[in-house]
């Protein structure tokens, strides 16, 4: 089965619009594993809008699933991922004031970058996934950089499965296929939803893990955070 890693994000924007520690994120990320999460995911950003630095360092000896930390690898990020040693780190292309991830690496041009960040993480037990979009040629290029995994940048296929999704889907079969191949482990993220997310499971049976934030934050409000989670499981069966 799939393993779900919920992306808090969202409940430390919404703590941030006010003083004070009302949504709770560590208790967010508590009753996220009790109701079924496999994982638990945090993206840290210079500006620290929604996850905060202390945040991160807070929530690590509570989380009792899998920990995920994403996000640009300035020097900043890389030493607190290695203070707090989550299970994974995400890396992903993010310009400083980006308000949400847009791209995928490309695994080529800075191969040189990312190989001397992920051996360095990887020399501290840190499993390194990189954000790539569905191009074999960069799944090709994160293999050679000594990653363990990619994360398949799903907004595209988030985009225009409304419309065609075969068409859609296509492209993330060949890149899933060619990671495969490698022996690349396969994640993504990034507009996944209970509308599109069966489908794309059905699809790629590789798929060891998805990230999703925004949209089932969204869901929780309407439908309670435990079913939410409950009904995105059933999605990944």
């Amino acid at each position: 089965m799939t393993r779900l890693s919920v992306n808090i994000n969202k409940i430390a924007t919404l703590r941030n619009t006010r003083q004070g520690n009302i949504p709770n994120v560590k208790l967010a990320a508590i009753n996220c594993e009790e109701f079924g999460a496999e994982g638990i995911t945090v993206h840290p950003r210079p500006d620290e809008r929604h996850i905060r630095y202390s945040d991160v360092r807070d929530l690590r000896p509570i989380i009792t699933t899998e920990f995920n930390i994403e996000g640009y690898p300035n020097r900043s990020l890389l030493n607190l991922v290695l203070e707090v040693k989550p299970n994974q780190i995400t890396l992903v292309p993010d310009a400083h004031d980006a308000i949400t991830s847009n791209a995928g690496w490309d695994t080529i041009a800075n191969r040189g970058l990312i190989s001397d960040i992920v051996a360095e993480m990887k020399e501290a037990g840190i499993r390194v996934s990189l954000f790539v979009g569905a191009d074999p040629r960069m799944v090709e290029g994160a293999f050679h950089t000594g990653a363990d995994r990619i994360e398949l940048y799903t907004e595209p296929y988030a985009s225009a499965y409304p419309f065609n999704p075969d068409q859609a889907i296509s492209t993330f079969i060949e890149a899933a296929k060619a990671a495969e191949e490698l022996n690349l482990g396969v994640n993504a993220g990034h507009d996944l939803s209970l509308q599109n997310l069966k489908f794309f499971k059905q699809s790629i049976p590789n798929l060891l893990e998805v990230s999703i934030g925004h949209a089932l934050i969204s869901d929780a409000l309407y439908l309670g955070l435990e079913l939410t989670i409950l009904k995105y499981k059933e999605c990944l069966r």
